[in-house]
């Protein structure tokens, strides 16, 4: 499957959302940024706008939840359709629990660590998760720089992923640019959510094939061929 590339719709025209999801058609999926207001200070969609997104969309949902009481609502999103839901560590009561529950119901598991959360109290749970999401930049915004400083972070995720033999994805969310990209894929993430890079350029659908080619010649100069996702 390789090196994966979702295009954040948050960098999208929101007028235009059904046209804007056409146009991302050879990613591999659109990322859904939900916002709450309260665990991230920014409000986005709900459940009902994600829905009715998710019935006309081209490609598969990759909902990123930033927000409280994920262990009530994540389930939902599982259920409407969405085929893979991430929710944050920091927010989750029971992310076993919850990881099994979004499983059960046929969607990827996916746990979002913020960029000061260490890995490596969540590493028993990789057998649990289908992807664990290391955020490269604060979460609640569009449009920010790429932290360096998560670096180490994913390197430390994907060793322990290759160490437990569990086919877990390895994603990066933040600051993706044709030269962050590089060196987050050399570091060892294979699926990587891009907002203005894709949507703020003048054909996305090139931008996305030079985002995983990019991608696909960084994380083999370390790691080999990708045979991830």
């Amino acid at each position: 499957m390789g090196i994966h590339i979702n295009p954040s719709i948050l960098s999208a025209d929101f007028a235009n959302l059904q046209a804007e999801l056409e146009n991302i058609s050879t990613a591999d999926a659109a990322h859904i940024d939900v916002m709450d207001n309260h665990f991230v200070p920014n409000l986005t969609w709900g459940l009902p706008v994600v829905k009715r997104l998710r019935e006309v969309s081209p490609v598969p949902f990759d909902v990123h939840l930033m927000i409280e009481d994920p262990d009530r609502w994540a389930p939902q999103y599982a259920q409407v359709g969405c085929e893979s839901v991430t929710f944050h560590a920091e927010a989750a009561t029971a992310p076993i629990k919850l990881a099994r529950t979004l499983r059960e119901l046929g969607a990827a598991a996916g746990m979002a660590l913020r960029p000061a959360t260490p890995v490596e109290p969540y590493l028993d749970m990789l057998s649990e998760l289908d992807m664990l999401l290391v955020m490269t930049v604060e979460p609640g915004f569009g449009g920010q720089a790429f932290l360096d400083v998560t670096l180490p972070k994913i390197r430390r995720a994907a060793e322990a992923v290759a160490g437990s033999g569990t086919p877990v994805v390895v994603q990066v969310d933040g600051g993706v640019t044709r030269e962050s990209i590089v060196r987050a894929a050399e570091a060892g993430a294979t699926c990587f959510v891009a907002g203005s890079s894709v949507y703020g350029a003048q054909d996305p659908q090139q931008a996305i094939a030079s985002l995983r080619e990019a991608a696909t010649r960084a994380y083999a100069k370390t790691w080999g061929a990708c045979g991830c996702g």
